[in-house]
């Protein structure tokens, strides 16, 4: 998945794990895991979708610590289906991979969100 735009390729990695989850075996544990990857994945489109339209530039990193921390998440279930061997190795790669890709981009914005609110308080003072 190599998309720039960050709205398409988070709805894209949501959509991706839908389609993972549906094909895992019917157990209870899959059924657990399965419902808290689909809460934490699909959050991390749909809160960097609010991230975009912050109010300030606190409230922006704000919403996108929270982006961190359901992308994480994420990834912490990947990995959980990953030691368990649950579901196409192939796939749940895929996942892990776009999961740090995206972690990496959006902890990557956090820092420079944060380097500019200080350089702009500096400013101010």
């Amino acid at each position: 998945m190599v998309q720039f735009d960050l709205k398409a390729r988070t709805l894209d990695f949501t959509v991706m794990v839908m389609n993972f989850v549906e094909t895992l075996p019917d157990t209870r544990a899959t059924r657990i895991i399965s419902d808290q990857i689909l809460r934490s994945s699909s959050s991390v489109g749909a809160n960097y979708r609010a991230a975009r339209r912050s109010k300030s530039q606190r409230d922006f990193i704000n919403k996108l610590k929270i982006v961190e921390e359901e992308t994480d998440e994420t990834q912490y279930w990947l990995e959980v289906l990953q030691r368990r061997r649950c579901g196409s190795e192939e796939t749940l790669h895929q996942l892990l991979t776009e999961a740090n890709e995206l972690l990496s981009i959006f902890v990557s914005s956090i820092n420079t969100a944060k380097a500019n609110l200080v350089a702009e308080n500096r400013k101010k003072s």
